[in-house]
């Protein structure tokens, strides 16, 4: 399948009903199934992800395929290993790529009996659950949070609880932030110094709980607010008080003009004429889902930019480095990689290509759907591939952009 995305629109006018957070989401997922509680979960999201969770939450079977969806694979792999029973877990071919060792190594060391069903270190598992054993576990912080989310919100559940520390420079602590500030709304108190997080044996209490809208999925409104002419959106269900770490970016995109008014229930975008950075720098360690939003913007306005703290994005749905060298390079712009975690741009732009109709490959990658999609508002016209990658975290972003004035056909 492929979208042809077409624009006409000087100013971006709207309400917009973003989805719910999925990192939210899929956390109070795992801990209200911890907490045994009786309380449905309120403005739970409609991404992909989520309902893979919920679906194997809810499931009365023993094997089941993730598809795409890294978050549900690392948390359930947690989850299952302390559930008393013989459970298989696998997910779509990438995500059979996508390694795990270091997650499943750090179970096995609390008693858990996980094993490989192919290649040793990759999806697909064999999980023997059982009651795990606490005490003191070593993990390199430079790898994924999730892997860390998941053994933090198992903790409170394991004997003796876990004194878990991370080695090394710690890669998206806003993400493990979050996961521990949920638990401490479910009743677990935890102690977090410096590179130790000490979580005692406890149990989570059963409260009713409302998700909130999504700081990732507002990036892209963002990002189309500053290659807009003018803006006047809103988007629903935002706070710029959140939880998320995400939320940071209504600051960085003051940068780029844009003004974050909180109105209610939703912050409101609106713009000033700003001069732009002469080259944009920027450190997504502790935002690493929204640097294709920006790597994107950068290449559309003309600035070009320096980022660091990717380290994560080689191991995400796609390799997300090459995948935006590539694509990027279809627009015109040469990207580099200085070093490994790193992304340049020099600002050179060849605009024969640019102004040309682009056909954007997503990789089975939502963020890139997502991220390239708002490139109609500048250069008129542009088509993706496999565009329905987007339900993986946004499933109503095409009916939002219609919404605006963007013309979207198959």
């Amino acid at each position: 399948m492929q979208y042809t995305l077409t624009s006409s629109v000087e100013k971006l006018t709207g309400k917009i009903s973003l989805p719910t957070s999925k990192s939210i989401s899929n956390r109070v997922l795992i801990i209200n199934a911890l907490a045994y509680s009786p309380f449905p979960i309120e403005n739970l999201s409609d991404s992909d992800d989520t309902k893979v969770m919920e679906q194997v939450l809810n499931s009365n079977t023993n094997k089941f395929d993730i598809g795409h969806a890294g978050t549900a694979m690392r948390f359930l792999t947690a989850f299952l290993s302390k559930i008393v029973g013989e459970w298989e877990i696998t997910g779509s071919e990438r995500m059979q790529q996508r390694p795990i060792k270091i997650l499943v190594n750090a179970l096995n060391k609390l008693g858990a009996r996980i094993t490989y069903l192919k290649e040793d270190g990759y999806p697909p598992l064999k999980i023997m659950g059982s009651n795990l054993q606490g005490g003191k576990l070593e993990l390199d912080g430079s790898i994924s949070s999730q892997y860390i989310s998941a053994l933090l919100m198992i903790a409170p559940t394991i004997q003796g609880g876990l004194q878990l520390t991370l080695k090394n420079k710690i890669t998206s602590a806003s993400y493990i932030d979050l996961t521990l500030k949920l638990m401490k709304q479910f009743g677990i108190n935890y102690k977090w110094n410096a590179n130790k997080v000490t979580i005692e044996q406890q149990q989570y209490r059963a409260i009713p709980y409302s998700v909130e809208a999504d700081w990732s999925g507002a990036s892209y409104w963002y990002q189309m607010a500053v290659l807009a002419d003018d803006v006047e959106v809103t988007l629903q269900g935002l706070q710029l008080n959140s939880l998320q770490g995400d939320c940071s970016q209504a600051k960085w995109f003051e940068d780029f003009g844009i003004v974050s008014t909180q109105k209610g229930n939703a912050v409101q975008l609106t713009k000033n004429k700003v001069d732009l950075p002469d080259k944009y720098v920027q450190n997504f360690v502790e935002n690493p889902d929204i640097a294709q939003t920006f790597a994107v913007l950068c290449v559309c306005k003309k600035v070009s930019f320096h980022f660091s703290g990717l380290e994560t994005l080689k191991i995400k749905e796609t390799d997300r480095i090459n995948a935006l060298i590539v694509e990027l390079e279809k627009l015109g712009a040469k990207l580099y990689e200085p070093k490994q975690g790193e992304l340049a741009w020099d600002g050179e732009l060849d605009e024969t290509k640019f102004n040309s109709t682009v056909v954007i490959d997503t990789y089975h990658d939502h963020r890139m759907g997502l991220a390239f999609a708002p490139i109609a508002l500048v250069n008129r016209c542009i088509k993706i591939n496999d565009p329905m990658v987007v339900t993986k975290s946004y499933p109503g972003f095409y009916v939002d952009l219609r919404s605006v004035g963007i013309d979207v056909k198959e």
